[in-house]
């Protein structure tokens, strides 16, 4: 029997999605130990002792996996930014791969020869193009970072390698200015500060036009000595093309407010994605990896097989990226969202790069959908980028009844997507592919990108 505080020494049998070795007693009794790898001879201390599992704390490392790699970033071990920096990348991407395979298998009941390997990045660091960090303060130290897991404990941060470098000139900009003049932050001893002006940074970077947009999100317009503070990242940082003040005066976690004022330049900044060109506002949804955000769109792209001819659905739409890379060879693109202001940067997105076989609806996918079908709209192609819960099964039905020719579906979540396409298999849809793609290196998510089509 595994008792908690108790040290154990134990082989690491298989590894779990977010980096964490797996050991296994006698009986089967499942054990999680952070940082240690599949392959790898540990010693541990039990921390937390459950019914069905328990979780140990790395103690040695008596023998070490091939795959082991020293983490880049010196705080690694605290930050809740990243899990997987202590293995190789080609590691990273079979873990990936894995991770796929068990959830079209277990859950979808699927073969798992249908699942590609991992599409991964030639660099994988500094591909974020946009982060938010937390500002508070902690025995007197100013704090700037990310939480640790399961906490609002912050961090301390001075250079993050997942990160834009133009983030870390940023914050040691900003971090001088509230030091210099004693600004007061958000989040004092890790909560939240009644006095507190400074909530957050967030750092946006253009990562084919350069463009950097920083806004400093408070809790009140009134922001003492902000001249200084705009003077000095212009002075540092020439790329600037947009200084914005966010206001989020309610004790929640969500970042953003609703109102942004303009400090300096303009209201967003641009980039590109493929040949498409994406205007960026402070509230904007924009993917934070557009090397590998490319080569998704292109394998939904692919999947869809179009001809020119086909008419197509894009369910979940968001700001219309995919929408306007599946314009390129159909005939009508029809978007479907329900957040209005996604739609509203959707049309100006297809104004901008001169598309006008697009057409956006606001509303819920599951119900604009079947309303579109009575109206005699009827789709050859769907495509689904739907949030991490899934499709809505009502969804589903819907597009199986119309009985497109293919579904390319879209997924941040594995698990989810291996559900739908159990659904689907049932609806007569038969999964030929599924392809993950490595939006997120160094942690434990994935993007997978599959191709349904019509059983005969």
């Amino acid at each position: 029997m595994i008792e908690k505080n108790k040290e154990y020494i134990f082989d690491i049998v298989d590894q779990g999605y977010e980096g964490e070795g797996i050991a296994k007693t006698e009986e089967g009794f499942t054990i999680f130990v952070p940082e240690a790898l599949k392959g790898e001879r540990v010693k541990i201390k039990i921390v937390k002792v459950k019914k069905n599992y328990a979780y140990g704390k790395l103690i040695e490392i008596i023998t070490h996996s091939e795959n082991r790699e020293i983490p880049v970033c010196p705080i690694f071990k605290r930050c809740g930014g990243c899990s997987l920096q202590h293995t190789s990348y080609n590691n990273q991407l079979e873990i990936k791969t894995q991770r796929v395979k068990d959830c079209v298998t277990k859950i979808g009941k699927l073969d798992s020869s249908l699942v590609k390997n991992t599409l991964g990045m030639k660099n994988p660091y500094r591909y974020r193009n946009k982060v938010q960090l937390p500002v508070g303060i902690n025995k007197g130290e100013l704090q700037i970072g990310f939480f640790a897991p399961r906490s609002h404990d912050i961090i301390n941060m001075e250079s993050c390698f997942i990160q834009d470098e133009a983030a870390d000139k940023v914050v040691k900009i900003v971090r001088a200015w509230i030091i210099k003049n004693n600004i007061k932050p958000y989040i004092v001893e890790g909560e939240y500060s009644k006095e507190g002006l400074l909530r957050h940074i967030m750092v946006r970077r253009g990562f084919k036009t350069y463009e950097v947009m920083v806004v400093l999100v408070t809790t009140s317009e009134k922001v003492p000595h902000k001249d200084e503070l705009i003077n000095a990242l212009i002075e540092g940082i020439p790329e600037i093309k947009s200084i914005m003040l966010n206001i989020s005066s309610k004790p929640t976690n969500v970042i953003l407010g609703d109102k942004s004022i303009v400090l300096y330049g303009k209201d967003l900044i641009s980039d590109y994605i493929g040949d498409f060109k994406f205007n960026i506002s402070p509230l904007s949804f924009f993917q934070v990896n557009p090397v590998q955000t490319e080569i998704l769109y292109s394998k939904a792209l692919e999947f869809a097989g179009l001809s020119g001819k086909e008419t197509v659905f894009d369910a979940y739409c968001g700001t219309g990226t995919i929408s306007l890379f599946l314009s390129q060879k159909a005939k009508k693109v029809y978007g479907v969202e329900i957040v209005p202001e996604a739609i509203e940067n959707a049309i100006e997105n297809a104004k901008e790069n001169g598309i006008d076989n697009v057409e956006f609806r606001v509303g819920k996918s599951e119900e604009i959908i079947p309303q579109m079908i009575e109206e005699g709209i009827k789709a050859d192609v769907v495509v689904v980028d739907p949030p991490r819960k899934g499709c809505e099964k009502s969804l589903l039905e819907a597009i199986a009844d119309m009985a497109p020719q293919r579904i390319v579906y879209v997924s941040c979540d594995p698990s989810t997507l291996a559900r739908d396409l159990a659904i689907l298999k049932e609806m007569g849809y038969e999964t030929i592919k599924v392809q993950p793609v490595d939006m997120f290196p160094q942690t434990g998510h994935v993007e997978v990108v599959t191709l349904l089509v019509k059983e005969r």
